[in-house]
């Protein structure tokens, strides 16, 4: 397999389109952030790394958005297409130019995604140039600080949190200085972070709200 072909893996396997247990944390904040910005039902939202489509089926029928999605599993894209069928769901990665394919779009989400993709800074210039100016991404990660850690080496849960043997798992480790330098690079600004899952110092994702400005 070539760089070219790794995002997340095609292999990545799907049994069913529904949410998973991550989405019970994720998907309130990211209700209470379109609300915030005032996203009105109808507005065209992208969701990179897609999986089985239930994150855009949420976004259709909880919050009335037009849903385009692209992921590299087929398992994950068949499971979409065949749950919902309304959404516009495809085979595609973040190595793609998905811009000249789908065009800009004012919200980009991409949640759980970035610690899995082997090149992220291509994965970021993806998400970049599909965020329309003025517009804005949503990406989402597990959580990794300095407390957190600590914590889990104390109690002997460093083996089961960074789960080197969970086949297609993930392979970066991102931080809020990280992720914040990452999205910078390519010309986001005001990133705004929100910790979900727990109590803060031990959050289990951290959601990033990243600003594309029209005069950058």
């Amino acid at each position: 397999m070539n760089a070219d072909s790794v995002f997340t893996s095609t292999d990545y396997n799907y049994h069913d389109a529904s949410c998973n247990h991550s989405h019970k944390y994720l998907l309130p904040c990211i209700d209470k952030i379109l609300d915030q910005k005032n996203i009105k039902a109808g507005t065209k939202i992208f969701d990179l790394g897609c999986g089985n489509g239930s994150v855009g089926a949420w976004l259709q029928q909880a919050k009335g958005l037009d849903v385009t999605g692209v992921d590299p599993s087929v398992e994950g894209v068949n499971e979409a297409q065949k749950a919902y069928p309304d959404l516009n769901i495809n085979i595609g990665s973040a190595y793609d130019d998905l811009q000249k394919k789908y065009g800009c779009f004012p919200v980009v989400t991409s949640l759980e995604v970035v610690e899995h993709v082997y090149d992220p800074r291509r994965y970021a210039a993806t998400l970049f140039n599909l965020v329309e100016e003025d517009g804005f991404a949503i990406i989402s990660t597990p959580y990794h600080s300095y407390l957190k850690n600590l914590a889990l080496a104390l109690c002997g849960k460093m083996d089961d949190h960074f789960t080197a043997l969970t086949d297609h798992g993930h392979i970066k480790f991102w931080s809020r200085k990280t992720l914040s330098v990452l999205l910078k690079e390519q010309g986001f600004s005001n990133i705004i972070f929100y910790r979900v899952g727990r109590l803060p110092f031990l959050a289990k994702s951290m959601i990033a709200v990243a600003h594309k400005k029209g005069d950058f």
